[in-house]
């Protein structure tokens, strides 16, 4: 028997809710705390004195999505940005201050 997260659940239901509703900027931001989280990305060197620092301790797992540890969680995944891509295309009736422009 296959199961999915809750929270994980809880973020593919707004997904296509948002893009239900022709709010593809939110589905978009949605998607992006599915696939990569909302932690903080340490960039450079992170630990420069001999103090811990405050900052550091935001940087937790429980702010991370795992969801790109596993190779089968991101072909869904990506199947998901396909699908909300092509929903985008296809709804002509949405403003366009409201689609994702993908370059």
């Amino acid at each position: 028997r296959r199961e999915i997260e809750e929270s994980l659940q809880n973020h593919l239901f707004n997904i296509v809710l948002y893009c239900e509703q022709g709010e593809f900027v939110k589905a978009h931001d949605a998607y992006l705390d599915v696939a990569i989280g909302r932690a903080a990305w340490p960039i450079g060197v992170t630990m420069v004195g001999i103090h811990a620092r405050s900052g550091r301790a935001k940087i937790e797992s429980a702010n991370v999505a795992h969801v790109m540890n596993s190779e089968l969680q991101r072909k869904y995944l990506t199947s998901v940005k396909r699908l909300m891509s092509f929903a985008q295309r296809v709804r002509v009736d949405v403003d366009p201050s409201k689609k994702v422009v993908n370059l």
